[in-house]
């Protein structure tokens, strides 16, 4: 999309993408799309109306929970509350809830699985840490019933691929200072 399509598709936009940032005046580009400077306002495409960036009051919609299926919802709620260092926040017939606090933004809900795990995860965690306790925390993570897995990795990845005490994958990335470095 050319820097005049995006203006007449989304004209909020239009004064974010008077100046650019990229060389020789030409727009910046990321995986191949048209960027504004600084990257897209917080609210997505829209005006951020004020906003301060990574603010998610007044939004229609943000995350809650990431949800888990599981046998075991307290045994595997334990496993997540102690690998992320949060705390198991609420225990019911067919919910528990990990989370650093009551009111934090984002938590883990371990639901009923009604059946066998049986391929790899559609979607799954990345976690990090600081690149001096990357190894540390993977020997952690494994001490707690963590295993390693191989989803087809070439061994060249910047992540080692893990699974919780029911399958379920996810990755320790190298460290990472924003979402998309």
């Amino acid at each position: 999309m050319d820097i005049e399509a995006v203006r007449r598709s989304f004209p909020a936009l239009a004064s974010g993408l008077a100046r650019f940032d990229g060389p020789s005046g030409s727009p910046r580009r990321a995986r191949g799309r048209l960027l504004p400077p600084g990257g897209l306002p917080a609210r997505g495409l829209g005006d951020a109306g004020g906003m301060r960036v990574g603010d998610t009051s007044g939004m229609p919609l943000r995350v809650h929970h990431v949800v888990i299926d599981a046998h075991d919802l307290l045994g595997l709620g334990r496993f997540w509350a102690d690998a992320l260092g949060w705390q198991v926040l609420s225990v019911r017939e067919r919910e528990v809830v990990v989370g650093p606090s009551l009111d934090a933004p984002v938590g883990i809900c371990l639901m009923p699985a009604g059946d066998t795990k049986t391929v790899k995860n559609r979607l799954h965690l990345d976690l990090t840490t600081e690149a001096a306790d990357r190894d540390a925390e993977i020997e952690r993570l494994l001490a707690l019933g963590a295993r390693r897995v191989d989803v087809g990795q070439t061994g060249d990845e910047s992540w080692d691929v893990l699974a919780d005490p029911e399958g379920n994958e996810f990755c320790v990335v190298r460290p990472k200072v924003t979402l998309v470095e």
